[in-house]
């Protein structure tokens, strides 16, 4: 059984969103765009234990905190929906008044019934089913249930989808906080729990443990003993002799559920105690990397057991190391039916091919995920290394810079530390600004990557050498912000623009640590040479150490932030206020004019489904900068919450946007499918 897709709709930061999933992904973007809510959204609907949770819902699960419209008071419900596929056999035989029929290659349900094209190649049997919740007001509460998509009852409404119907589709979510609690102890739902089921083990210790706890005395040949017996003569004062008879103290409740919740895994520590056994403690006392790789591996154990189990995690990397992270994605992957993870390490990323890589935008409370893919020119064969590294940290940013070849890939970084040491209140690194760098491997390159990574929705910057004209527009076109240098080759700009003293310096720095090459020795430096004999040497020495990282050194070497060439100064302070805009002045763009514009032309092109059921206005939410207690204040309704309250006649789909190529997109649906009235009891939720 595999998650196919997930729609979700006014839950948390999602006003609406589709999501599909094709077998084992991971989920990336950045923080607050919806991975968790995602994650919790499947939850609701597939995990067993979520709807024991009192209240299912609460006011902060509903999108902007709407659950009733201000003026008509229609309920606004939270509906999430999951469609499984690559059912089992015995999971087709258990649901089998529930079936329809999925379509891999459209990735949409067939219409029926009955179903026409069901024995197609790429069609397969599926499952759709969805949470309502919603607020109830005669109750004053928050209610919410799970049913099946189809088919509808006679009297109306669609049949409960129960704890036990969830039990066979073996979802389990592991959430970021993991302290171990539930996973590490015996109560009902705990891991240890899942384990003892999975293996038919009844444990039968119960009642002897109980037994002896009852004979075991506590404190009552102590000081406690004689202060209990004045309590109860105490009390006889006041009430007959067999009230409050016999106190005395145990070691708990002695009920069964207690001695769940109170039993505790010890484990050694590392310490060893005099007599020289090891000391052992509670797991509390682990440490948090351990306690993770414990969960991680009970986990494991129920992959192995349940052998159909579905698998959804929130940053795997947690307090482990990565090579830790490594071998634990690669053993869950191997041994669960499907794999869904959200993370913020390449090193996990690292551990998918680009097309299980899913990476989440949000936009005006629209969720959408597109497929990352391999990048434009790059090959699976050469998909290795160094850019698998580097191409993993930009899916993991907002901000990428796209440089043109390896000089630039590392002179800009070096220039940009050591600008932030000389003058730390006017430069920043790139690190801190949030700024992942990749080389493009040749100015042919740039334009197409630039595009690729903008269709995923990162903001773009490009730095590149002096172009024709008409590659220029290319390349402005395909980024957001584009800085083209004034030279043909970036090693000249570096050679001609950096300061004398900073050229002389590190050169003869070079000669005295005897890193000057044989093969130059009839131009090594001196302090006799000319500015342009010593620019003559370390052309040619940068040209034989091509690629080494060398004029990165050079820049880091700078005394002065007058030393730095002036073009990477500028474009460098451009950028920064790209990110970081100056309260009072206009952001800096180097070299392209029509950058901020074609900038605000890029917007997210609307799937079928948000045309089909209504798109949010800025107008109607207060502009694109207003906030969810703005929204509230004014009395206004998203459009697609009314669309989705009232039934209102969909919203004409926004033209497509213009600039950038589009890349796989995982938010898109070739038929338009629209929500119907919300009605508490009994449930409506339709394709």
């Amino acid at each position: 059984m595999q998650v196919v897709r997930v729609r979700a709709s006014n839950f948390r930061g999602i006003a609406k969103g589709e999501i599909f999933l094709d077998g084992h992904t991971v989920l990336v973007g950045d923080n607050n765009t919806g991975k968790s809510t995602l994650l919790e959204a499947i939850d609701l609907v597939l995990g067993p234990e979520r709807l024991g949770r009192r209240p299912v819902v609460d006011e902060h699960d509903f999108y902007a905190g709407l659950y009733l419209d201000s003026e008509t008071k229609a309920v606004i419900p939270i509906q999430t929906e999951v469609v499984v596929s690559d059912l089992s056999i015995e999971q087709l035989r258990h649901f089998r008044e529930h079936l329809e029929w999925w379509d891999l290659a459209r990735r949409q349900l067939l219409a029926g019934p009955p179903a026409e094209g069901t024995d197609t190649a790429g069609v397969a049997p599926a499952l759709r089913v969805f949470f309502n919740g919603w607020y109830d007001a005669e109750e004053d509460d928050f209610l919410g249930d799970t049913f099946y998509a189809v088919p509808e009852l006679d009297e109306g409404g669609y049949a409960r989808f129960t704890t036990s119907d969830k039990r066979r589709c073996g979802f389990l979510l592991l959430r970021t906080l993991r302290t171990g609690a539930r996973a590490l102890s015996l109560e009902r739902g705990s891991l240890l729990d899942i384990i003892l089921r999975l293996q038919d083990k009844r444990l039968k210790l119960w009642e002897d443990l109980l037994t002896d706890l009852r004979a075991l005395s506590v404190g009552e040949q102590e000081q406690i003993g004689a202060l209990l017996a004045s309590v109860q003569d105490a009390v006889r004062h006041y009430v007959p002799s067999d009230w409050a008879e016999n106190p005395h103290m145990r070691v708990s409740d002695l009920t069964r559920e207690m001695l769940r919740r109170t039993l505790t895994v010890f484990m050694g520590t590392g310490a060893v105690r005099p007599d020289g056994s090891n000391y052992a403690a509670p797991y509390q006392h682990q440490g948090t990397g351990t306690i993770n790789t414990l969960v991680l591996s009970l986990l494991s154990i129920i992959a192995q057991l349940k052998q159909n189990v579905i698998f959804a995690m929130e940053e795997p990397e947690t307090a482990i190391p990565p090579h830790t992270q490594k071998r634990i994605i690669s053993s869950l992957s191997q041994r669960s039916a499907q794999a869904i993870f959200t993370s913020h390490s390449p090193y996990v990323l690292e551990e998918f091919k680009p097309e299980q890589i899913c990476v989440l935008t949000r936009s005006g409370g629209q969720l959408q995920g597109k497929v990352a893919g391999y990048p434009p020119s790059v090959k699976p064969k050469s998909y290795r290394a160094e850019l698998r590294t580097r191409f993993c940290e930009t899916l993991l940013a907002k901000y990428v810079l796209v440089v043109e070849g390896r000089t630039e890939f590392d002179a800009f970084p070096a220039a940009a530390t050591r600008l932030h040491e000389l003058a730390p209140d006017e430069f920043k690194t790139l690190d801190n600004l949030g700024v992942a760098i990749i080389d493009a491997q040749g100015e042919t390159n740039v334009a197409g990557l630039g595009e690729f990574l903008r269709g995923l929705g990162k903001v773009v910057l490009a730095v590149f050498d002096k172009q024709s004209a008409e590659r220029l527009e290319v390349i402005t076109q395909a980024v957001d912000y584009a800085y083209e240098s004034p030279a043909k080759g970036i090693e000249d700009l570096i050679l001609s623009q950096t300061s004398e003293s900073a050229l002389r310096a590190y050169a003869l720095e070079l000669v005295s640590g005897g890193e000057w090459p044989q093969h130059l020795t009839a131009k090594t430096p001196s302090d006799t040479s000319s500015l342009a004999d010593i620019q003559s040497a370390l052309t040619d020495y940068f040209g034989w150490k091509k690629g080494g990282g060398d004029i990165g050194d050079l820049l880091a070497t700078c005394a002065v932030v007058e030393d730095v060439p002036r073009y990477v100064r500028d474009t460098l302070k451009a950028i920064a206020q790209v990110i970081e805009p100056p309260a009072t002045a206009s952001v800096v763009v180097a070299a392209t004019p029509e950058s901020a514009a074609h900038k605000a032309e890029h917007r997210s092109e609307p799937d079928a489904w948000n045309a089909a059921v209504g798109s949010t206005s800025e107008e109607e939410t207060g502009g694109a900068g207003s906030t969810p207690s703005s929204t509230q204040a004014t009395g206004q309704v998203p459009a697609f919450f009314k669309a989705v309250a009232t039934a209102a006649e969909p919203a004409t789909a926004a033209e497509p946007a213009t600039g950038g190529a589009a890349s796989s997109e995982v938010g898109s649906l070739e038929g338009a499918t629209t929500y119907p009235p919300f009605v508490p009891y009994p449930p409506r939720f339709e394709s």
